[in-house]
C-alpha cells in the first residue's frame, strides 16, 4: 500500500477507480488506526495530499473524515466510555483549547521540524512499548495525586496543539498517556481516544482549519464512509483479539508513523 501511494500520479478529477482506491485506502488505514488508537493520518494524509490537494486542504478533510473513525469505534467499544467520564472530560476541557490553538499557528509553524520532533517521538514510543511487554495489558483503577494529573493536563494541552497543526500520531501519544497516567488497559485507552480525539478535536479542528481552505465534498463522502466503516471493523477486532493485539498494532503503528515523519521532515529540510 506504502509504495504504492508512493508512486501514484496526482489526481483530480476523481473517475470510478480513484474513488475505490480511494475508500480502500481510508478503510485499511482507519481499521489499523481503531485498533492502535490512532495513526490514520500515517497514510490518509499523504494520499489526499498526493491525490492534488494543498496541505491545509488536505488536513482539514482528513479531519472530518477521522470524525466518523470515531464514531465507529466510540458506538463499538462505548461500554469502555462510561466508565471514564471525569478523564473524558480533562482531555476534552484541557486539549481543546490547544487544538484550536494549533488550527490558527500551523501557518506560521515550520512543518518540517515538527514532524521530526512528532517523528522521533513516535519511535521512542514504539521502543518503548516493544520493550515493555506488560504495559496495557491489565488495567487497573489508579488513584493518581494531583500533581501527576496537573502532568497530565499540561501534556494533553500541548498534544491538542500538535492535533491541530500535525494530526498525525496525536491518538497515538493520547493513548499512551492514559495508559501510564491512569494505568489502563489499550482498550479502556483506545476507546476513550476515539470519542475525545477522534470525534471532538478533529471535529473541531476541521471546522478551523476549514477556514483555511475548501473541503471537497465528493472525496469527503468516500473518506467517510472508509472511516467509519474502518473504525468501527478494527475495533470490531479489538474486541475480539483483546489487548495483546492492539500493542502490538500500537507497536508497528508508532514505528512506522515516526519513520514516516522522519522521511517528510528530512526531506522537508533537503529541498528547501
Amino acid at each position: 500500500m506504502l509504495i504504492t501511494l508512493i508512486y501514484l500520479p496526482i489526481y483530480t478529477d476523481f473517475n470510478f477507480y480513484n474513488n475505490v482506491l480511494l475508500f480502500l485506502i481510508s478503510f485499511i488505514s482507519n481499521t489499523f488506526s481503531a485498533i492502535s488508537g490512532g495513526g490514520a493520518g500515517l497514510i490518509q494524509l499523504p494520499a489526499l495530499i498526493i491525490f492534488g490537494l494543498p496541505y491545509y486542504q488536505a488536513l482539514a478533510t482528513h479531519k472530518v473524515a477521522t470524525v466518523a473513525l470515531g464514531l465507529g469505534g466510540s458506538i463499538r467499544n462505548f461500554k469502555y466510555i462510561k466508565n471514564n467520564i471525569y478523564v473524558l472530560w480533562q482531555i476534552l476541557f484541557f486539549g481543546t483549547p490547544g487544538v484550536i490553538l494549533g488550527t490558527y499557528i500551523v501557518k506560521f509553524l515550520s512543518e518540517q521540524y515538527l514532524y521530526l520532533i512528532l517523528g522521533l517521538i513516535s519511535i521512542i514510543l514504539a521502543l518503548y512499548t516493544f520493550l515493555k511487554p506488560s504495559l496495557g495489558l491489565n488495567s487497573t483503577n489508579n488513584i493518581i495525586k494531583s500533581q501527576l494529573e496537573f502532568k497530565f493536563v499540561i501534556s494533553i494541552f500541548f498534544i491538542g496543539i500538535l492535533n491541530g497543526s500535525i494530526s498525525s500520531g496525536t491518538g497515538l501519544l493520547v493513548t499512551i498517556l492514559l495508559i501510564k497516567t491512569f494505568k489502563m488497559d489499550f482498550l479502556r485507552a483506545v476507546s476513550l481516544t476515539f470519542l475525545t480525539v477522534g470525534i471532538f478535536w478533529n471535529a473541531i479542528g476541521a471546522f478551523f482549519l476549514n477556514r483555511i481552505g475548501y473541503i471537497p465534498q465528493n472525496l469527503l463522502v468516500i473518506l467517510i464512509l472508509g472511516s467509519f466503516s474502518g473504525g468501527y471493523f478494527g475495533a470490531h477486532l479489538s474486541n475480539l483479539k483483546g489487548n495483546k493485539l492492539i500493542k502490538n498494532t500500537f507497536t508497528v503503528v508508532c514505528l512506522l508513523v515516526g519513520v514516516s515523519l522522519l522521511v517528510k521532515a528530512i526531506g522537508s529540510l533537503i529541498y528547501n
